[in-house]
């Protein structure tokens, strides 16, 4: 057996492989998706209020949701349409 064949056979010697590649890429295509989607805006926007304003009330996610587009309906700003 060659060196060639013995290193393209298993696992790479951290415990990677072809199904530890798969998973990472998978996790970064999910990340990357719910980022744009903004799904992880609402932890993102609880997690601000209980550091800077833990006296705050934590809206629900339906009230973020409505207020946060109720603000873009107002405000425009930069966007095409």
């Amino acid at each position: 057996m060659s060196a060639f064949s013995a290193q393209a056979a298993g696992p790479t010697a951290d415990g990677g492989g072809v199904l530890a590649v798969v998973r990472r890429g998978w996790r970064a295509l999910a990340w990357y998706v719910t980022g744009v989607l903004g799904e992880s805006d609402y932890q993102r926007y609880v997690a601000h209020l209980r550091r800077v304003h833990p006296d705050a009330v934590v809206p629900t996610v339906r009230e973020y949701w409505r207020e946060r587009y109720a603000e873009q309906d107002a405000n425009p700003g930069a966007r095409c349409c």
